[in-house]
């Protein structure tokens, strides 16, 4: 399995805006994907920063391809995005999940 990690910040003011838009658009979006395991939006508070990290999990690099197209270690985003972020992280992380 693998895990794809992708993190983005928000100014507090607009977090609650964002994080609906994650439950409508973005979760829905991964899940819908064939290969796609599971979902999960992280927030975490930082003074007047919203941190949110998506992680997300594959079957595989060609699932994880299916949603973020060939080029899949740079990040994907939504027309609303640049609403919201600060700045675009061009590349998103992956890891091997190994169980135990």
């Amino acid at each position: 399995m693998i895990v794809r990690n992708w993190h983005g910040r928000v100014p507090v003011a607009l977090a609650d805006r964002y994080l609906a838009l994650m439950r409508e658009v973005a979760l829905p979006n991964y899940k819908a994907t064939p290969g796609n395991l599971g979902a999960w939006c992280l927030t975490r508070r930082d003074g007047e920063v919203m941190h949110f990290e998506m992680l997300t999990f594959w079957t595989d690099i060609a699932a994880i391809k299916r949603f973020a197209g060939e080029d899949f270690d740079h990040a994907k985003y939504y027309d609303f995005d640049a609403e919201f972020l600060i700045e675009q992280e061009p590349y998103v992380r992956h890891y091997e999940a190994v169980e135990g």
